[in-house]
């Protein structure tokens, strides 16, 4: 694992591999391009913060650190997914990226996101992510000397994009610039149902609730349900919530708190079985009969 950026122009010791870099820059494709600068600021909506392409010096060369200047606003800040794809998660320890996230996209492009303070799923999981998705919290964790998100964009075959564009703004080596976010300013929840109970689940009934709504997921292939609440109202700000799951004769399976953004997922195994499942945001709460047998 190579080291990444810090928050402050590195020492000389990385001047020789970012110098060849410059000299001998690795460009994306056309389209490679083209997708590349779709991509949206990795924070909420309406957030500026600065886009630092460090040259000479930054290793990889064309990584982005985001940081804020007179403080250290920007630890804390929540990390979502610049464009849809599938993301890993990672634990380098206390050097190079420390808590860091990759996500691959569709068009065979991949982004990562290192030094963060936490992470949505612990470290070897993976989950399926729409442009906009949590992933994480800035923080300072492995090489990092202060509280920064390092970023990088690369291509197909790994190489770095050396000038990467973010929600337009394109930042080449050597270059400083403020980016406002408008990564999910539809004030949606960037969570799908799907993306929470995981890869072959797919929705088989939902209700209403005021502020949210609860889904019932079945997977075909191991025979389990699983039930998510999502919030549609009050979106990233926790407040009481929860989803339930009772297969006829057996337990109820239930997970509450106080969630920003969906209580569960609560799964069971209910192959041949009917089911009861519901759930609650606030006082708004469903429970369903059971049904959807066998």
């Amino acid at each position: 694992m190579p080291a990444t950026g810090k928050s402050s122009r590195p020492t000389i010791t990385a001047l020789l591999v970012a110098l060849a870099a410059v000299l001998f820059p690795q460009t994306a494709s056309a389209a490679e391009t083209t997708a590349l600068a779709a991509h949206k600021s990795p924070f909420n909506c309406g957030k500026t913060f600065y886009a630092n392409n460090w040259s000479p010096g930054h290793n990889p060369s064309g990584s982005i650190d985001w940081q804020s200047y007179g403080g250290d606003a920007i630890n804390g800040e929540t990390v979502r997914a610049t464009a849809g794809g599938t993301a890993s998660f990672h634990n380098a320890g206390s050097t190079s990226y420390g808590l860091w996230v990759e996500i691959r996209h569709g068009d065979g492009t991949r982004t990562r996101y290192a030094h963060l303070a936490s992470m949505v799923r612990a470290a070897g999981g993976s989950m399926s992510v729409s442009q906009g998705t949590v992933i994480g919290t800035v923080g300072s964790t492995g090489g990092s000397n202060a509280p920064h998100l390092h970023y990088e964009q690369r291509t197909t075959t790994g190489a770095m994009d050396t000038s990467p564009t973010v929600d337009g703004v394109t930042v080449s080596l050597g270059q400083k610039k403020a980016v406002t976010s408008s990564n999910s300013c539809g004030g949606g929840n960037p969570y799908t149902p799907a993306e929470v109970c995981g890869g072959g689940y797919a929705v088989i009934d939902s209700a209403a609730l005021t502020g949210g709504r609860v889904y019932l997921l079945y997977n075909s292939g191991n025979g389990n349900n699983c039930v998510v609440t999502l919030k549609t109202t009050n979106v990233g700000t926790a407040s009481a919530m929860s989803a339930f799951l009772e297969p006829q004769g057996e337990a109820r399976a239930t997970d509450s708190g106080s969630y920003g953004y969906y209580a569960g997922p609560v799964r069971r195994s209910a192959p041949g079985q009917c089911v009861k499942w519901g759930g609650s945001v606030g006082g708004s709460t469903y429970t369903s009969p059971f049904e959807h047998c066998g």
